[in-house]
């Protein structure tokens, strides 16, 4: 299992229909399966994530932040972990609001 305790990591891309963007830093903790994150950004001024991480490092996770436009949105996420040549993480994520319009999207987050 990859451990994500105390890992930073950065949006490098995301889809249009997304909030986060390359000022978005995500903040990991893990206690044995469950992972949670704080984060902010432009256009977040607040999130958190809650999941769970399998044996190959897969997170199943759900969010929630208040954007600038002070609404709140929640949304569900997959995210794929790819070990880099240089050790840190990348992920790849495959994400859909579950709230305003309910779109899908895709994001890939890098660690610092």
């Amino acid at each position: 299992m990859i451990n994500y305790n105390n890992k930073k990591f950065r949006c490098i891309s995301t889809s249009e229909n997304g909030e986060v963007s390359s000022d978005t830093i995500f903040i990991y903790q893990q206690n044995n399966d469950i992972i949670t994150s704080s984060y902010i950004g432009r256009h977040i001024l607040e999130g958190h994530l809650l999941g769970t991480v399998d044996t190959s490092g897969v997170i199943n996770m759900c969010y929630h932040q208040i954007n600038t436009k002070k609404e709140l949105m929640t949304g569900s996420c997959i995210s794929t972990p790819e070990i880099l040549e240089n050790g840190k993480i990348r992920l790849h994520e495959e994400w859909q609001w579950t709230s305003g319009d309910k779109s899908n999207g895709n994001s890939i987050l890098e660690e610092l």
